[in-house]
């Protein structure tokens, strides 16, 4: 915490209402690298401000399907006791948005295919017959194949 001693930080529990996290899941974050905290004379633990966005941050790439360690990895890079920079921040924005950009398509996909034939074998509508006969997506391999990129032979 650039400029102030253990002391001066936010308590676990001051973290805790503002990020309306448990006190546990703050832990559970910090096992992760997502938060760093510093201790005081007394063990506490204290946090820096920016450690609020940083659990905000995390919540809110958790609540988007990305996984905790993969959180924790993508900031491992950001300086451990001090508020991130902006640079910073665009380092791990440009490591997200690839796969954020992918997920989307996904979703697109699945939206826009999912009353229709997506390759995945069951032949219970009547476009698999056409798009699908015989379950010839199988031989792409398992799973719905037409929403994984596959793309029906037109031979």
């Amino acid at each position: 915490m650039a400029g102030k001693t253990p002391s001066q930080g936010l308590s676990i529990g001051d973290l805790a209402d503002r990020t309306g996290l448990a006190v546990s899941a703050i832990r559970f974050y910090e096992t992760h690298g997502i938060v760093r905290p510093l201790r005081n004379a007394g063990g506490h633990r204290r946090y820096a401000r920016s450690d609020l966005r940083r659990l905000s941050f995390a919540m809110i790439a958790q609540q988007l399907g990305f996984p905790l360690a993969e959180i924790g990895r993508h900031m491992a890079d950001l300086p451990a006791h001090e508020a991130p920079s902006r640079q910073d921040w665009t380092i791990i924005s440009t490591g997200f948005r690839s796969q954020i950009d992918a997920r989307i398509a996904e979703l697109e996909g699945l939206r826009d295919r999912l009353d229709g034939c997506i390759g995945c074998g069951c032949l219970s509508l009547d476009r698999c017959a056409l798009y699908n006969p015989g379950d010839a997506a199988a031989q792409y391999g398992a799973g719905p194949r037409y929403l994984m990129g596959d793309s029906a032979s037109t031979d």
